[in-house]
């Protein structure tokens, strides 16, 4: 088998199957990131999220026998909506975050990954592959710097020369030596501009991420949001784009290469009001073939709560004190105490005072206590 000519047919095939860009690198183990994660883990910046087994994850002849290459692919996304949706006094809107707009990701890469792999063993049966996307135990960034897919930069994301940092990442192990592509010269620079405008400084050092207090971390969350973080967070639902939009190497990135990764805009960009009452059935509907709902909707409640209370919108005291009342989750109904402090008309304090004769959970009652307090 002549495996540059396979190469170079996989590349051709790529292509047909809408995946933007994809490299070639060896299945040697990542000693670099081991070196970080290992750091990570000592200063307790890894959010929980990931694959807690560090051989594992730099290792890839731990995930595939014979493991000899890895295949890296990058499917760019769009960054601006065809149809725009503004929020106005009445009716808010909160955010998601751009990686979660259209179809999930994990689905559309993941298919298009099944079909790389079929195509391979079409042509060399004998291949041996094992395909992931984000959840998988290998580093997507780690795969695709050294794949030469594009380089890590400051704000730990993988910039592309052709679509700047605006693009999914997945990977396939393979038992077939193929040639290793060269990695991309790093192009940041003396360039800080990310870690300065991080929200939460999260962004420690280039290259260095605190996840516990990345805001995209955060919104993911299902307790009680730090108070230091909640006015922060603003109006978004899930995730956060700003050390993206700020990198130079993403101003006038758009692209709409891929019908299934077109937000639909009362998804990506939804009124905050009526997420108050929705049910789980609605919300599955919905939302439910995002990247944003993979932790249900408990999440994207408290922070559409934040996000009225961060506008201080007196539309939606009613709607916040049914809430206080009613919703069964003491997390949502202490984070509907602090919109309602922050909102703090008379109306919002009467209804904090009412509440508070009749709430039992001590922390509901403590988030109430600070909200008539201020």
């Amino acid at each position: 088998m002549n495996f540059d000519q396979l190469k170079q047919a996989i590349i051709e095939y790529s292509k047909e199957i809408g995946i933007d860009k994809i490299g070639f690198t060896t299945a040697d183990p990542f000693t670099t990131l081991k070196m970080r994660l290992i750091k990570q883990q000592e200063l307790n910046y890894q959010s929980g999220f990931e694959e807690s087994d560090i051989e594992k994850r730099t290792n890839p002849a731990l995930l595939l026998d014979g493991a000899a290459s890895i295949i890296s692919i990058a499917v760019a996304y769009p960054t601006r909506m065809k149809e725009k949706r503004k929020g106005k006094k009445g009716a808010r809107r909160g955010l998601f975050a751009r990686a979660s707009w259209g179809e999930d990701y994990h689905t559309v890469l993941r298919e298009r990954l099944q079909k790389l792999e079929e195509f391979i063993k079409s042509k060399y049966p004998e291949a041996r592959l094992k395909s992931m996307v984000d959840t998988g135990e290998l580093s997507d960034r780690a795969v695709a710097e050294r794949a030469g897919i594009g380089w890590s930069g400051k704000n730990c994301a993988i910039i592309t020369p052709e679509f700047g940092s605006f693009v999914y990442l997945g990977e396939m192990i393979t038992n077939i030596p193929f040639e290793p592509d060269q990695p991309i010269e790093d192009l940041c620079g003396d360039c800080n501009k990310c870690l300065k405008a991080c929200p939460t400084g999260a962004l420690v050092q280039g290259g260095q991420i605190n996840a516990k207090i990345c805001i995209s971390y955060l919104t993911q969350t299902k307790d009680f949001l730090p108070e230091q973080y909640r006015s922060i967070i603003g109006n978004r639902l899930y995730g956060c784009d700003t050390c993206q939009i700020v990198c130079p190497y993403n101003k006038g990135v758009d692209f709409h290469f891929h019908e299934e990764l077109e937000p639909e805009p009362e998804i990506a960009k939804p009124l905050l009001t009526p997420l108050l009452s929705i049910s789980n059935r609605e919300f599955k509907e919905k939302f439910g073939r995002t990247a944003g709902a993979w932790r249900g909707k408990k999440p994207i409640q408290r922070n559409a709560i934040i996000a009225l209370g961060h506008f201080k919108e007196e539309s939606a005291i009613d709607d916040l004190q049914k809430v206080l009342k009613d919703d069964p989750r003491p997390v949502i109904r202490g984070t509907a105490a602090w919109a309602l402090g922050k909102i703090g008309t008379e109306k919002a304090r009467q209804v904090l005072r009412s509440a508070r004769k009749k709430e039992k959970d001590k922390d509901v009652l403590n988030e109430i206590e600070h909200a008539l307090a201020d």
